[in-house]
Formats: C-alpha cells, structure tokens, sequence
C-alpha cells in the first residue's frame, strides 16, 4: 500500500491485509475502527489502518479481542513507549504461558492416543490369533 496515501476504502484495506470486508466492518462495531463517512462510503484514515494492523496483530498472536482493544488504548495513549512496550512484553509472556502450557496438555494427550492406539493393535491381534486357532480345532475336529 502506497505509504503517502491519507485515507483508504474498506475494499484498500481488504486487499492489502487478505481480510473480508466483513472482518473489517467487525472490528469497526467493535469500537476498534471508526472510519468517517462520505454517504454510505466509509473512509478510512492512516490511524484506522494502523489500529487494524494492530488488532490483526493481536489475533494471529491468539490475544482476546479485549486484550486486543486494550493495546489498542494503550498505544493511542502511549506518550511513554517503554510503558507501552513493558505491557505489551507483559502481554506476550502470558500468552507465551499459556501457549507452552497447551503445548504440554496437547503432549500429555497425544500419549494417551498412542498408547491406546497401540492397546487396539494389540487387541486386534490377539482376537486375530485367537479366531485362527479356533477355526484350525474345528478343522482339526473328526467329522
């Protein structure tokens, strides 16, 4: 996108951020955005697409939309950028938490899938084994 450029239609946006429409006017009911209109058109000025990089940010980093809203506020606010950087560092280190803690329970998981993955195999084999050797008695009997 053209980085002299001062407003953008909600189609700009879209195209460079490989987002819907829809997804745009969501964050825009979510108070996130809040492009000024020219009849029914909105336009959006350096600051919306700015916020939705941020928000966009924020969501491919698995953050709430209210923890996205807030960093939002803070950087509107932010005359102190090592504030804003110390939260949002404190941000991503929860996130960083949680995402290690999921990694273990998904672990944890994927071992009880195997081992009773590997409990069926067995299963199958030994009902396997035992059909065989019940048919070679039978075939095994006198008529």
């Amino acid at each position: 996108m053209d980085q002299q450029r001062t407003t953008f239609s909600i189609s700009d946006l879209a195209r460079e951020f490989h987002i819907t429409p829809r997804t745009i006017r969501f964050y825009e009911d979510q108070g996130l955005l809040s492009p000024r209109r020219e009849g029914r058109t909105r336009v959006f000025t350096r600051r919306d697409r700015t916020r939705l990089k941020l928000a966009l940010r924020g969501k491919r980093l698995g953050f709430s939309l209210v923890e996205i809203s807030y960093l939002i506020g803070m950087y509107d606010r932010a005359h102190d950028k090592n504030t804003q950087l110390s939260e949002f560092l404190n941000g991503l280190q929860q996130r960083k938490a949680a995402l290690l803690q999921q990694r273990e329970d998904i672990e944890a998981v994927l071992q009880e899938v195997c081992n009773f993955e590997q409990q069926c195999r067995q299963l199958l084999l030994d009902r396997a084994a035992s059909e065989s050797a019940g048919k070679a008695a039978i075939a095994d009997r006198p008529a």
